[in-house]
């Protein structure tokens, strides 16, 4: 009997050892931080200025920023953000599920069901688009919708400025009027 109860106890020990082993892959991903947000934040407002002139206001419900060698902010719960003019006036809106900021590059992106609306009540939806704050401007190389009131225009790919005043369509659709003066 003395023998079973031995046997059965060096059994359990070997089992448990055995189900104790690490997959190094697995412990390199947690270990390593630059897959680890150095910071994370809900309900968060960023004011993004240019020479002490508040260029846009940006709203997300979750912030979360990762550093390495190219830092960025990631926005997983979308954003809401307005652009202003050197007034302090709206001059359009973006709204947008999913958003990413490069801060070295000084580039963000929007991703689904990316809607931004000017001071004409202009409309674009689209599925990606970049905000590059180099250049000030905003562009997308997908299907792009534009709706200005009195037409609709298809097309794809669009450029504009960062407040969506001056915009085209590339590979551009729909029907449209043309001014003949």
């Amino acid at each position: 009997m003395s023998f079973l109860k031995n046997s059965i106890k060096i059994i359990i020990v070997l089992l448990f050892f055995q189900s104790c082993e690490n997959d190094i892959k697995e412990i390199n991903i947690i270990g390593n931080k630059e897959h680890l947000p150095v910071e994370s934040a809900k309900n968060v407002e960023t004011i993004y200025s240019d020479s002490a002139q508040i260029v846009m206001i940006l709203k997300t419900p979750q912030f979360e920023r990762y550093e390495g060698e190219k830092p960025y902010t990631e926005m997983t719960k979308g954003i809401s953000a307005h652009f202003y003019d050197e007034n302090m006036q709206v001059k359009s809106k973006l709204t947008a599920n999913y958003a990413i900021n490069y801060e070295k590059d000084k580039i963000m992106e929007a991703r689904n069901n990316v809607v931004v609306i000017n001071e004409k009540n202009e409309q674009l939806n689209t599925e990606k688009l970049i905000w590059d704050q180099k250049k000030a401007i905003i562009y997308s190389d997908k299907y792009v919708k534009i709706n200005t009131g009195k037409e609709v225009l298809w097309g794809e790919g669009m450029e504009s400025d960062e407040r969506f005043e001056k915009w085209h369509i590339k590979k551009v659709q729909g029907s449209f009027s043309i001014d003949e003066e």
